[in-house]
């Protein structure tokens, strides 16, 4: 499987239809990959909480139309990273979109754990409720958002949802980047999964500077790759099968005496 991490800037103050098609340039560079992800909340930069409500837009608005387009165009999966979705209530989402080669979206994750630390999502956007993953031609897939990384929880349940890579899009502060690494390696090696990690770069809304360092890591804790600071398209080829290799050879997740309890 061949990813391709695209880490974006997402500036005040650019127009978001001129970001919007920048970002499909950059989504361009990508070819050849078969799974390209973005970071999270792109299009509006994540810290531009009162452009919120005047930025969101259902699932078939503009933004995932045109991601949809460029998946087609590049033949590959398309994590498109997040996006600020109003439902038909008028309820706002963090929502994640996963895109197939011809265009089908074939998985969205609505953000469960919304942030609430020198932060706004919290008061503004309604946390989401399922926890799932999707079978794809590149294997099963679960994909979590940011903050999300700080509950091990759901990635056990993604685990127990048959997830084999998890994808995280994020908007991750540059003054928290070695919790960054922390937690994306711990989640690799903890659930023995594939962990893509998309992050965003440059500085946002209030002087919030993002972190970067997008990285890929394997089931044993290995970095297959990390990104810098900048924008840019950093390419990593993985080895799927290290998964079921790895949980074969150290079946640490066989050896679990708590599970989750069932309701009969």
């Amino acid at each position: 499987m061949r990813t391709a991490l695209v880490q974006v800037a997402s500036p005040a103050g650019e127009p978001v239809g001129e970001r919007r098609r920048r970002v499909g340039d950059m989504v361009a560079e990508a070819a050849g990959a078969d799974l390209v992800v973005l970071p999270e909340l792109w299009l509006s930069g994540y810290f531009a909480f009162d452009a919120y409500a005047e930025l969101a837009e259902p699932l078939h608005g503009d933004t995932v139309s045109a991601a949809r387009e460029w998946a087609v165009r590049l033949g590959c999966h398309l994590h498109m990273g997040s996006v600020l979705e109003r439902d038909g209530q008028g309820r706002l989402y963090n929502t994640a979109v996963l895109i197939g080669p011809d265009g089908e979206i074939v998985h969205t994750y609505r953000k469960i754990h919304v942030f609430g630390y020198r932060s706004r999502e919290a008061d503004l956007l309604t946390p989401g409720e399922q926890v799932g993953a999707v079978d794809t031609g590149l294997g099963r897939l679960g994909t979590t958002t940011c903050y999300d990384l700080r509950f091990p929880e759901l990635y056990r349940a993604l685990i127990d949802e048959g997830a084999e890579t998890i994808v995280v899009c994020s908007a991750w502060p540059a003054a928290r980047l070695a919790h960054w690494r922390l937690f994306t390696s711990t989640r690799a090696v903890e659930e023995q999964v594939v962990l893509v990690a998309c992050n965003a770069v440059g500085e946002q809304a209030d002087g919030v500077r993002l972190a970067g360092h997008s990285r890929v890591v394997d089931p044993w804790g290995e970095v297959l790759v990390e990104a810098g600071e900048d924008e840019g398209v950093t390419f990593c080829d993985v080895d799927t099968g290290v998964i079921a290799a790895a949980r074969t050879e150290f079946p640490v997740l066989a050896d679990r005496r708590l599970t989750p309890r069932r309701e009969n």
